[in-house]
């Protein structure tokens, strides 16, 4: 009994058992014979064309092996023929060999010098660059263009000119030390043997100029180097008197504050001290008005004391006034004092860019002779 027929009553299993019967297809004797037939008609068909895969196979290889043994020989020939070549040509270029490979030596020692060359104006191109930027950082009315600037700005033009120069003398001698293909080199090989001499003079041209370069690039660099550091120094000492005469200035202004403050402090004194003489006049006139009768008449003494309120008011208006003045003064001595302040602040800024920052950039430049 099946798994799936567990539990069913016999009724059902009967009934489970026709419809299995049912579902299951069933094939015919033709049709059986026809697939065995087309089975083995498949397998001949599949057999006759490995047959002639396996003939055709056997026949490539064979042809495959005859050209590639046909194929050796005509590449051991051309190898034999070139190392005769290349054997004949090594003896005549022997001594000439010789000569152009110690000149080639001598021409990339030159090559070397115009790299080490480049790096060292790199690095100065660096220091002059820095000191723009640092020259930047100057504030208000230092941030000139000045003669310090205008040195550094043709220094750097100085140094890429000249690095420019280097950069294409580089590459002069690096075409004049490149190699060169099969056939070139046999038509290089056939001019060499008439024109060795003629390639050696070429080198030996190359080295004089690449000598005549450095040499004159270095003082021309050693002459810019010198006019910016000059005009640095120049530029240093003119800000450096300028901020010890603003310092004076502002120590004299100092002194005058100080003694216009004493000043006003003794207007202020001088303008109390008459209050007093003022209250006691303005007494004087006002107990005189309670005279009786006839006495109460505009004598002297009324005059003088009449005179004496108008002078003493008189004089401390004109008290005053002078205080006004001279709080104005204290007023605009103190804005000075500011100004002087700042503007010595703003000269302190520019030595320490100029005197302690650019300088001891320059301080390091060597311009060396490759």
């Amino acid at each position: 009994m099946t798994p799936g027929l567990k539990g069913l009553t016999r009724a059902g299993r009967s009934e489970a058992m026709a419809k299995l019967v049912q579902s299951r297809t069933k094939f015919l004797p033709q049709e059986w014979h026809l697939s065995n037939k087309s089975r083995y008609n498949d397998a001949e068909v599949q057999r006759s064309r490995s047959e002639r895969l396996v003939l055709e196979s056997e026949r490539l290889v064979g042809e495959i092996e005859n050209s590639t043994r046909k194929t050796q020989r005509d590449v051991n020939k051309k190898l034999d023929q070139r190392i005769e070549e290349v054997t004949y040509w090594e003896k005549e270029l022997n001594t000439k060999l010789e000569e152009l490979t110690d000149e080639t030596e001598l021409l990339m020692g030159q090559k070397t010098r115009l790299e080490k060359a480049l790096d060292s104006y790199d690095s100065l191109l660096c220091i002059a660059q820095q000191c723009l930027l640092n020259r930047e950082k100057r504030v208000g009315i230092d941030l000139v263009h000045d003669e310090v600037e205008r040195e550094l700005l043709k220094e750097v033009e100085v140094i890429q000119g000249i690095m420019a120069l280097l950069k294409r003398t580089i590459d002069q001698t690096e075409e004049q030390l490149s190699s060169v293909t099969p056939q070139e080199w046999q038509d290089f090989t056939d001019t060499n043997i008439v024109n060795a001499d003629k390639q050696k003079t070429n080198s030996m041209a190359m080295r004089s100029l690449i000598d005549d370069i450095l040499s004159q690039t270095t003082d021309d660099m050693q002459k810019q180097v010198e006019a910016v550091n000059r005009a640095f120094k120049f530029r240093i000492q003119e800000t450096r008197d300028a901020k010890c005469k603003l310092e004076k200035h502002l120590s004299k202004v100092l002194d005058e504050i100080s003694s216009q403050e004493k000043n006003i402090d003794l207007l202020k004194k001088a303008i109390m001290d008459e209050e007093g003489p003022m209250m006691v006049a303005q007494t004087r006139l006002d107990t005189r008005t309670k005279r009786p009768n006839v006495e109460l008449v505009r004598d002297p003494a009324q005059y003088r004391l009449v005179s004496e309120v108008k002078e003493i008011t008189d004089n401390v208006n004109r008290l005053q006034q002078t205080l006004a003045q001279a709080e104005a003064e204290l007023r605009g001595l103190r804005r000075n004092q500011l100004s002087l302040e700042e503007e010595i602040e703003i000269k302190t800024n520019s030595l320490y860019i100029d005197d302690v920052q650019c300088m001891n950039l320059r301080n390091s430049i060597s311009v060396n002779h490759f």
